[in-house]
């Protein structure tokens, strides 16, 4: 049996549409490291670029995402916390988007808040994920009290540390995309088997 070794399409989206919005900066940073890795054919998506109903409706823009996320072997959700949970773009996405969009496909976060990180909007969007049979990465990059992470350039202030953990995020992405990848391959997902 021969598996496919070309490069895997990750698709990094950032999940903060506000004005003013701090997450342009931790999307930049892992976009980079992320074309750092030969593994990974990187996309990035930015809500605030796309117009995503709340009532389910499809527009061009729906239709776009859509067709990337599908073509996506992983994902990457960078997320705000807000009132102790994720951003309502955030949810508007995942639901626009169809549900064999995310089954059987790994999903890895970004988070960033105060001094919680952003950690319990991760907890909630595996919920979130659970239910469209996609698969959470256990590790997740994420930075507490945002502001004092970055210098004035975008650069992490620890980037030993922070790069560190991207490379462990990517490890696992890629593992996953390429076992789901191939086990996709062989039988689609939710195909049963014939007794």
């Amino acid at each position: 049996m021969s598996f496919d070794n070309s490069p895997l399409k990750l698709e990094i989206v950032l999940g903060s549409v506000r004005s003013g919005r701090f997450g342009e900066i931790p999307f930049n940073w892992i976009v980079e490291q992320a074309r750092l890795n030969s593994e990974f054919e990187v996309g990035a998506i930015d809500l605030a670029a796309f117009d995503i109903p709340d009532d389910f409706s499809r527009n061009a823009d729906v239709e776009a995402l859509s067709a990337r996320l599908e073509a996506a072997d992983a994902v990457i959700v960078i997320s705000p916390e807000y009132n102790h949970s994720f951003s309502a773009p955030i949810k508007a996405f995942i639901d626009a988007m169809p549900k064999s969009a995310w089954q059987a496909k790994p999903v890895g976060f970004v988070a960033y808040g105060g001094f919680a990180a952003g950690l319990r909007a991760v907890e909630q969007l595996r919920l979130v994920f659970a239910e469209l049979h996609a698969v959470t990465m256990r590790d997740v990059v994420s930075f507490y009290l945002m502001n004092q992470n970055f210098d004035d350039n975008g650069d992490p202030i620890n980037a030993d540390a922070v790069n560190g953990a991207a490379r462990v995020l990517f490890n696992q992405l890629g593992w996953w995309a390429q076992a789901l990848k191939d086990a996709k391959a062989m039988r689609p997902y939710g195909q049963p088997v014939l007794v």
